[in-house]
């Protein structure tokens, strides 16, 4: 980044760590932080989704759906969620690539040979001869997944717990209003089971943000890779030689999710306060003796 910066062997102190810290493997270093926070910026929303649509299939008066419902945050929540993580993206990779092989290959071929699984060159996701951009878009996407449906499991569970927790007498009295069925769970049921899920999706999110050095498993380079891969001791055959610094760069990894977590400590907590103020829950409860 520095012009100093062209001979590393010339420069020495403050000027060598500056040359050093904005080199290009670190500046992949930084962006791997971005690729932390965008991770929990799709994941969240979607695993919510997954855990709302488990939610309201285990509370389905069709019993195939309810069972469905039922299996799905039993499974999940019964198996270790490395297995998830690791057989989700396994799965759903081998799945679009039978898929693709479908229209692209010789069907007659079999792709499954032995323990191996192979389909022809044109079938593979991604291409080989794609830039390493998409190679690295696709294994975000299949963890993206794999966090989903591993903590949409656990979502539904709560979803299904607060939504089972707001007073039967309120929809009865919604009922009795004339509402419909959907009426009643989308002007009622919906609103009000965010101040009982809230405290259960915080703790959710936080185990969340704990999951994310997972990605060094799916292959993805976050900053657990390049900790592990610039903190590792250098010979003089790198630009950059230096002893063993992993100590320093899980540090800074340590008080990278430490801020993580506090500043959503500090969200969760005005996000509670507010869903919380006229509920017949304990938060309220606090809330409207405070206020009198």
């Amino acid at each position: 980044m520095f012009q100093y910066c062209a001979d590393p062997k010339a420069v020495e102190g403050f000027s060598w760590l500056m040359c050093y810290l904005t080199s290009g493997t670190h500046m992949m270093f930084y962006a791997s932080f971005g690729t932390v926070l965008g991770l929990l910026a799709i994941t969240a929303p979607v695993a919510l989704l997954f855990g709302f649509g488990g939610a309201l299939a285990a509370r389905s008066a069709f019993a195939p759906l309810r069972w469905l419902g039922k299996i799905y945050i039993a499974m999940v929540r019964g198996v270790p969620d490395i297995i998830f993580f690791l057989f989700v993206p396994i799965a759903l990779d081998q799945g679009l690539e039978w898929l693709k092989s479908r229209a692209y290959c010789d069907t007659s071929v079999p792709v499954r040979q032995g323990n191996d699984f192979v389909v022809c060159a044109a079938a593979k996701i991604p291409l080989s001869t794609s830039p390493p951009w998409i190679h690295e878009s696709y294994s975000i996407f299949l963890a993206v997944v794999a966090f989903s449906v591993v903590f949409g499991a656990f979502a539904a569970n709560v979803l299904y717990g607060a939504m089972r927790a707001v007073p039967r007498a309120q929809l009865e009295t919604a009922e009795a209003f004339g509402m419909s069925p959907r009426q009643v769970s989308r002007r009622v049921l919906i609103p009000q089971m965010w101040a009982y899920a809230l405290p259960g999706l915080s703790n959710l999110w936080m185990i969340l943000i704990k999951a994310t050095p997972l990605l060094f498993l799916l292959g993805v380079e976050d900053i657990v890779y390049w900790a592990k891969e610039l903190g590792g001791a250098k010979t003089s055959r790198f630009a950059y030689p230096h002893p063993d610094w992993r100590l320093w760069y899980f540090t800074a990894i340590l008080v990278f999710y430490l801020l993580m977590t506090w500043v959503s400590e500090k969200v969760l907590q005005r996000l509670t306060g507010r869903l919380s103020r006229g509920q017949a829950t304990m938060a309220g409860e606090r809330m409207r003796k405070a206020a009198g």
